[in-house]
């Protein structure tokens, strides 16, 4: 008979998918100590086709396969009284395709509300789209029960949970909401706010992938 000892289980790795460079920025250079097990960091670049695509390859590549996937990285915000820098913690990801249950919802609330104090973390449908989303548009997503949108979040989700069962979680930072509509990210204010809270949500997304690794009763 074996020593367990000696073979110790494997730990799950985490996967942290983003869509854009200052979002692959922010959260390679986080703060915050290592979590419990490897952790990935990939730029699937702009859209739900990039996002399915990139996730897919990741999710194949030896010690990523059973991967705990996080979606992350900027949204708009669809609710009123929102503000750049706001959290936003998805309960679900939906799109045309679908929806994506979301693991360890109010987990996550919890360690980010620890990670950045002061934010305000909002939960709820996160609901994809294709383009970016402006103006009238946003009350008509609001309409249908969606607290914000982005564009990679459920395609990413939706791929993770295709290719193996596993843990899955979508956390975005508002850069822009209905009172607080940006051009262009990093220029103003509101996008610089989402950026360094962008940078401090590392602890708590350790804090779940820990949370996965502990007995369930």
């Amino acid at each position: 008979m074996g020593d367990a000892r000696r073979h110790p289980a494997p730990v799950m790795p985490l996967l942290i998918a983003c869509a854009l460079g200052i979002e692959h920025l922010a959260l390679r250079t986080g703060r915050g100590k290592g979590g419990p097990g490897p952790v990935t960091v990939i730029r699937t670049g702009m859209g739900p086709k990039a996002a399915e695509n990139a996730v897919r390859r990741a999710l194949g590549q030896d010690g990523v396969r059973g991967a705990a996937v996080i979606a992350s990285g900027f949204c708009a915000g669809l609710a009123p009284g929102m503000h750049p820098g706001d959290l936003v913690v998805a309960e679900e990801t939906r799109d045309d395709s679908g929806t994506t249950a979301c693991t360890g919802t109010g987990l996550l609330v919890d360690a980010l509300t620890r990670a950045v104090p002061g934010r305000n973390v909002h939960t709820g449908p996160v609901t994809g789209s294709g383009h970016v989303v402006r103006g009238a548009e946003r009350a008509g997503l609001r309409a249908t029960g969606a607290i914000a949108v982005d564009m990679e979040s459920a395609a990413t989700l939706r791929t993770a949970v295709r290719t193996g069962p596993r843990p899955v979680a979508a956390v975005r930072v508002v850069v822009d909401a209905p009172e607080y509509e940006l051009v262009r990210i990093g220029t103003v204010r509101g996008g610089i706010s989402a950026f360094r809270v962008l940078r401090a949500v590392l602890p708590a997304f350790h804090e779940w992938h820990r949370s996965l690794l502990l007995p369930r009763r």
